[in-house]
């Protein structure tokens, strides 16, 4: 089993810093930095393990790859893998789960202080030279409004969205924790969907994609919260509808939005949001940590290790 053909298909994804060599442990690796859709089917033809982040691998891939036995997801979310095409023909798929909490929540918080504080439009202002010209020591033109008191509502209480509740508190936030639909809870730790968009000062979002959660957010949404909200996307683009945050941004519906994640990425250059000055985009960097990056790596290394254990 050692001998293994292994092909990475987008090692760009996991960045040069990463000492990726230490997958040829286990087999012969081709790396590719990138791959497109048309090119996938030819680069795979030989493998017996496919590690991807984000290239789909469908029954077409499967295909024209008959020696392939595991395919290594380079994230915690599978939905680029067609995981009933892959049982039938017995080909195992293993993620990586839990490697990036610490780093999203980390910058879910930077975030919410980043609108709450105006850190980037006065940050602005002073490389522009605003301060130098202002009559007085300091600059009030812009809102800074502190954290204590206020409530933070979560929309997905996995383990980032535990771990954001526990740094937000640390700020003195109140936790509104939303129930899904058709889940009964045993205690009142939890609030309705309708109660938390009335209610919160800042929605965080940590939900994975699913037809119950495209487009949770949409105008409807949006008008009913505070007009003073700020809301947080470090989870997945579809979960909010685009045009419609487009809408409740430019009509000042809701005050303010960052988002690390859109639709399609990476973002259309003629995309609306681009223009608005009451949104921050982050190109979906928030698991991108040296340390989690690292995590991923060895979650990687014990997937390939664990499955060739198995099958010697």
């Amino acid at each position: 089993m050692q001998n293994m053909n292994i092909v990475l298909l987008d090692a760009a994804t996991l960045g040069k810093d990463l000492v990726i060599n230490k997958i040829e442990e286990f087999g012969k690796l081709t790396v590719y930095q990138t791959t497109k859709a048309e090119e996938t089917c030819k680069r795979i033809a030989g493998a017996e393990i496919v590690i991807t982040n984000k290239v789909i691998i469908g029954s077409n891939e499967m295909d024209r790859a008959p020696n392939l036995k595991l395919i290594c997801v380079a994230a915690t979310g599978t939905n680029n893998i067609d995981i009933p095409e892959a049982e039938k023909r017995n080909i195992q798929v293993r993620n990586v789960k839990n490697y990036s909490t610490e780093a999203v929540a980390q910058h879910t918080l930077s975030l919410i202080l980043a609108l709450q504080n105006s850190l980037v439009e006065f940050a602005a202002e002073t490389k522009q030279g605003n301060w130098s010209i202002s009559p007085v020591f300091t600059m009030l033109n812009h809102p800074f409004y502190e954290l204590k008191g206020k409530k933070l509502g979560i929309i997905g209480y996995g383990s980032i969205g535990k771990r954001v509740a526990e740094m937000a508190q640390v700020f003195g936030m109140e936790i509104l924790i939303a129930r899904r639909k058709g889940v009964e809870y045993n205690d009142d730790s939890r609030v309705s969907f309708e109660t938390l968009l009335h209610e919160s000062d800042v929605i965080s979002l940590h939900t994975p994609l699913s037809k119950q959660t495209h487009n949770l957010f949409t105008l409807k949404e949006f008008e009913k919260m505070k007009k003073s909200v700020v809301i947080i996307n470090t989870a997945r683009g579809g979960i909010i509808n685009e045009q419609d945050l487009f809408e409740a941004l430019k009509n000042k519906i809701i005050r303010a939005a960052a988002i690390d994640v859109t639709e399609k990425e990476p973002i259309p250059a003629n995309s609306p949001l681009l223009e608005l000055d009451n949104l921050i985009i982050t190109p979906h960097i928030a698991w991108t940590s040296a340390e989690s990056r690292q995590k991923l790596l060895q979650g990687i290394l014990n997937n390939i290790e664990s499955f060739q254990k198995t099958h010697n």
